[in-house]
């Protein structure tokens, strides 16, 4: 199993960035997959997931109106599109199976300044 994240980068408060997980070693169709991001304390927090199909999504309070989670299972690929963001969304992107505590990418880092 295995993660390569990337779309992060420095923003400015209020600006979008698209972030996207590119995943293989395993039938990415047999999975909910899932986002979480680690803020600078250690904390983990999942922020959204999606269903195998696209059909259903799921999303943090803190995530809710702001962020689109998405997948693309012709390409092994989840995305998570984050508008409006915020300093407080400064923190590193992981996703994985939903559930799964191993395993992990090396993240995406995101900034937000104020």
């Amino acid at each position: 199993v295995h993660f390569v994240e990337s779309g992060g980068g420095l923003v400015q408060t209020g600006g979008s960035l698209r972030l996207s997980c590119l995943a293989s070693g395993f039938t990415f169709t047999d999975y909910v997959i899932s986002w979480y991001r680690e803020i600078p304390t250690g904390e983990r927090e999942m922020v959204a997931r999606v269903g195998k199909t696209n059909s259903s999504t799921r999303y943090s309070d803190s995530a809710k109106e702001r962020f689109t989670i998405s997948r693309d299972n012709t390409k092994n690929t989840a995305y998570l599109q984050m508008n409006s963001l915020k300093p407080e969304d400064t923190a590193i992107y992981y996703c994985n199976i939903l559930g799964r505590d191993e395993s992990w990418g090396q993240g995406t880092q995101v900034t937000v300044s104020s």
